[in-house]
């Protein structure tokens, strides 16, 4: 019998689920449009996600205790267009609010960039927090985290936002973690060759890494190695050229991550199967959350809940 159950919304490859499946609860609902996400889903999970969240009636979603959503962050994000409410995607934040409206949970966990913050002047952030506390009377809690603070050598600063349906459950954000980590840790030891970049490739980050800093821009690539203390954050886009996040290699041109590496950048086990294309496996780190930070939080939410006697 599980302790709590759950549901994983936008659930991409399962990297919030993770945590919450660890403390014991039951996943009876998952959701995601992308094909490849739900291939490597199904590989790890042995579940397939329901597809478009927007064509599924919340009353065909089953009970639960505890909402997960790392909702789509293109439409908040710097390195989008910051369309916000006017990107599709930003609106999937409206689907979130329907499904707690109907469900009522004991909790939910919410995470996005932390562009979230800002987009608009802080308005879209406003109406949210006024959806989530006003309208669906949830207490709520919100922090910026960043992932290197929580056991991976990487800087990613993400938005959490964690809400109760009980006023009297006491929560608190995770302190960082003890845990001194550098990007060696992560580094494969034999790494075949077709990881190091081409000339052509290598040329044309550093020409366009010069033309940028001219032009006072801080575009171009980072280049790392296994001392670094940590990396750039890893994007949906590394798959291009791996410009954001380069490592140093003796007398040869940088390379970019292996999709393991990727994987450990944002806190996976390497017993985590891959079944599609490096250039999938790139797109779905990028888009992934860095698990250690967010069972960071999950340990958290488990011990408000805990004892509150939520669950």
């Amino acid at each position: 019998m599980a302790e709590f159950t759950f549901i994983d919304l936008f659930a991409g490859i399962g990297g919030i689920r993770r945590p919450y499946q660890k403390l014991g609860g039951k996943c009876v609902f998952s959701s995601e449009i992308d094909k490849f996400a739900i291939k490597t889903y199904e590989a790890n999970w042995n579940e397939t996600p329901s597809g478009d969240i927007t064509k599924i009636d919340a009353k065909d979603i089953p009970k639960f205790d505890i909402l997960l959503a790392g909702f789509p962050c293109q439409a908040f994000s710097i390195a989008g267009k910051r369309k916000g409410f006017n990107d599709i995607r930003g609106t999937m934040f409206f689907e979130v609010e329907r499904i707690l409206e109907y469900h009522k949970p004991k909790c939910f966990m919410l995470e996005n960039v932390k562009g979230l913050l800002n987009h608009d002047k802080g308005k879209t952030f406003k109406i949210m927090m006024d959806i989530l506390t006003k309208k669906l009377k949830y207490k709520v809690y919100c922090d910026v985290l960043n992932a290197k603070d929580y056991g991976v050598p990487q800087n990613r600063e993400r938005v959490i936002i964690v809400g109760f349906k009980n006023p009297n459950v006491k929560f608190e954000f995770p302190e960082p973690s003890k845990e001194k980590v550098k990007v060696g840790d992560i580094l494969e030891k034999n790494v075949d060759p077709k990881y190091t970049i081409s000339d052509k490739i290598w040329e044309s980050h550093q020409r366009r890494k010069k033309l940028n800093k001219e032009k006072g821009n801080g575009f171009g690539y980072s280049l790392f190695n296994e001392n670094s203390l940590y990396t750039s954050t890893i994007s949906a886009r590394y798959y291009k050229d791996g410009s954001e996040i380069l490592i140093e290699q003796k007398n040869k041109n940088p390379r970019r991550l292996t999709p393991r590496e990727a994987a450990r950048l944002q806190g996976f086990p390497d017993d985590f199967k891959f079944v599609v294309s490096d250039m999938q496996l790139y797109k779905q780190f990028g888009n992934s959350v860095p698990t250690k930070m967010i069972e960071a939080v999950a340990n958290n939410v488990y011990k408000a809940l805990k004892e509150s006697g939520e669950i």
